[in-house]
């Protein structure tokens, strides 16, 4: 018998291009990875693709090719853009462990020229200095709450309590705030992602889409040299965008469970049966209706009470859905749109839906100064709005709401729940995770009760952390 060999392409060794064609001629080959590389070059790989993936359309094979990419400097308008892939893997730099600097700023394109461009400089300015009046006032309530341990470091005292007056401070940062983000991804998704970009309505998403292209060339030259802007995309949005709804806003509140699978756990349970038995689905789910209340019980139980803290549910999980729509704090929704396992929908950056306040702002004696600065950007916002309502969203600081529409299956709600309600999570985004695990929980009890959250609630995270929302 052949003996089982498991080892590494190198991309130190082969281009991302060779690899992505030694694997795809694996199913056609009966030759081993490292004969079919050996053979290759980067020009007969090129030619593979070019007749492969680019003319018979096999665009899988593309994803044998990955790429790291590194964005620096650029905004946080623009990174939405960047980090909008399902099939990708990000790093960020945190609005809860660094500072920003006067200048870490993006001033959009649209605006050079424009008679708006001094005031909304003017008007980020103020929002950056006010942010960086606010560091003080709040670290010194922090640093009276919260004692030195023995033998801690100036250095190591800071690096424990910054977050906890850096992750207030950053309510007042806009989206026009600069930021560095890593990007792993494979050819496809990039050459995608280009796409989106070059045909995206802000100046400075397609000029980061252009350079993209530019640098993923040098390394997938041929996978990525068609990706240009896709008039679909432009025309569907563009028609979109134009259409002026009148409808009335007939909000209910901030986190409504709009809809859910009536019968979720029912499906689940009956995949379970489903996964190891040997009857159809439609036997599995008859036998579960039978069920008594206590064997259903047993049942969840035994799918889901073995789980430890950090174990993944079994992907039958995935055959309930939910659907919400959210209000959060932008600061929130940065956080929450980095899980990619959603199917989510957001709305342009507004100050139309008000702003946030929290409570250490307020203990500090920096209200009033926070209200001003919030107040700027809201003036300003209105300006640029009836200019042009994507560049308005530069302007917006992390405090103001957002509204956003998200559909997840009860698996990625494990996974979401469980993470964002942690101690380490922001309170931000506890307060979210927290009303939607008491809003899945009261559809569907049964499962939903091993998710293993601390003991908090949305309303003592309102009451502890936010003086406004």
């Amino acid at each position: 018998m052949p003996e089982r060999e498991i080892y590494l392409l190198s991309p130190r060794a082969l281009s991302p291009e060779t690899i992505a064609v030694a694997f795809a001629k694996t199913s056609r080959a009966p030759e081993s990875f490292r004969e079919i590389a050996a053979e290759l070059s980067d020009e007969k790989s090129a030619q593979f693709h070019e007749k492969w993936v680019v003319g018979y359309g096999h665009a899988s094979v593309a994803e044998h090719a990955v790429l790291h990419l590194a964005f620096e400097n650029v905004s946080r308008v623009a990174i939405e853009t960047i980090e909008g892939n399902r099939l990708a893997s990000y790093t960020e730099k945190s609005t809860r462990y660094q500072k920003w600097r006067p200048d870490d700023f993006t001033v959009p394109p649209e605006l050079d020229g424009h008679p708006l461009r001094d005031e909304f400089v003017d008007t980020v300015r103020l929002l950056f200095s006010t942010y960086a009046e606010s560091l003080d006032p709040t670290k010194n309530l922090i640093v009276e709450r919260t004692p030195r341990r023995d033998n801690e470091s100036d250095d190591a005292y800071d690096r424990r309590i910054r977050s906890q007056y850096v992750d207030r401070c950053r309510f007042i940062l806009p989206a026009a705030a600069n930021a560095n983000v890593g990007m792993t991804a494979n050819a496809r998704v990039i050459e995608m992602t280009i796409r989106k970009m070059l045909s995206h309505p802000l100046e400075e998403v397609r000029q980061i889409g252009e350079k993209m292209k530019e640098v993923s060339k040098a390394e997938t030259p041929t996978l990525v040299k068609y990706a240009d802007a896709n008039p679909y995309t432009m025309e569907t949005m563009k028609e979109l965008a134009n259409r002026q709804s009148s409808i009335v806003d007939l909000q209910l509140g901030w986190c409504d469970l709009i809809d859910y699978d009536k019968d979720g756990e029912d499906k689940i349970l009956a995949a379970a049966i489903y996964r190891f038995g040997e009857m159809a689905y439609a036997d599995a789910l008859a036998h579960l209706k039978s069920m008594k209340e206590d064997e259903r019980e047993k049942l969840a139980e035994t799918l889901l009470g073995k789980l430890g803290k950090y174990d993944i549910p079994l992907r039958e999980l995935e055959y309930s859905t939910y659907t919400f729509d959210l209000v959060m704090d932008q600061g929130a929704y940065a956080e929450f749109k980095r899980h990619r396992m959603m199917t989510q929908t957001p709305q342009r950056l507004t100050t139309r839906l008000g702003y946030t306040t929290p409570l250490l702002i307020t203990e500090a004696g920096f209200g009033s100064k926070y209200e001003a600065a919030m107040d700027a950007a809201d003036a300003m916002y209105e300006k640029l709005h009836a200019f042009n309502p994507d560049v308005a969203q530069y302007i917006v600081p992390n405090g103001f709401n957002r509204r956003v529409l998200a559909q997840f299956n009860l698996r990625e709600a494990f996974a979401f729940c469980q993470l964002r309600t942690a101690a380490n999570a922001h309170f931000s985004i506890r307060r979210v995770a927290q009303k939607m695990y008491e809003d899945i929980s009261s559809v569907h009890p049964l499962l939903s009760k091993y998710m293993k959250l601390r003991e908090e609630t949305w309303q003592s995270v309102e009451e502890n952390y936010f003086s406004k929302i």
